[in-house]
């Protein structure tokens, strides 16, 4: 891995992502999150400590080994037990039907498989378990559009492979999940190909 991706960008990521606008979703999508969860791409760790305490066990994974500094210091302060993994959620290593839930904060925009990834989420998530997320993507107005798609190559690069113009929704919607309620909006003083928010749930259907 390069010097960038594992000693620059995590600092950039936690300085980028700890603003107040970024904690007042971290908030709202793990309000009520509950029993054994699985977060994907955790990064640093911002939302460790907005946690509640009916989850009773954590297991958290990011594919860039660079942000384990920030985050097992994070781990250290938290009273939820919490199990590492330093790998890409492609290939998830639990069992079928494992978690009560599955957490994703700005993640399957730089998973490079992310139907791939979001296969296995639905895999190891339990039937009736959720999928709970907040990811920036593409927007509905044209002229925006054409700009993420013109700038996404220049993200992957400086953004740890990170895409602006991914359908969240629709890649949801296609690994197999019953789509729950949704949110898009523009994020206020951001701009347009990077603000546009899907903030939502999901289900995998009980058997």
């Amino acid at each position: 891995m390069s010097f960038y991706k594992t000693k620059i960008f995590p600092y950039l990521l936690e300085l980028a992502m700890r603003d107040r606008p970024f904690t007042r979703f971290r908030k709202q999508v793990l309000d009520g999150v509950s029993g054994h969860v699985l977060e994907i791409g955790v990064g640093t760790g911002l939302n460790l400590s907005h946690y509640p305490e009916s989850v009773v066990r954590l297991s958290v994974l990011d594919s860039n080994p660079g942000m384990s500094g920030f985050l097992r210091r994070r781990v250290k302060r938290s009273a939820i037990p919490i199990e590492i993994h330093t790998l890409s959620a492609e290939r998830l290593p639990f069992e079928d039907h494992t978690f009560d839930a599955v957490v994703s904060t700005w993640t399957l925009c730089s998973i490079p498989d992310v139907s791939a990834a979001l296969r296995d989420v639905h895999r190891v998530l339990k039937p009736g378990g959720e999928f709970r997320y907040v990811e920036h993507g593409l927007a509905p107005d044209e002229h925006v559009r054409k700009w993420q798609h013109r700038l996404n190559g220049i993200q992957n690069v400086i953004a740890d492979g990170c895409h602006l113009n991914r359908d969240i929704p629709a890649l949801i919607r296609a690994a197999g999940f019953e789509m729950g309620s949704v949110a898009a909006a523009y994020v206020p003083k951001s701009p347009k190909t990077v603000g546009y928010f899907y903030t939502g749930t999901a289900f995998k259907p009980r058997l």
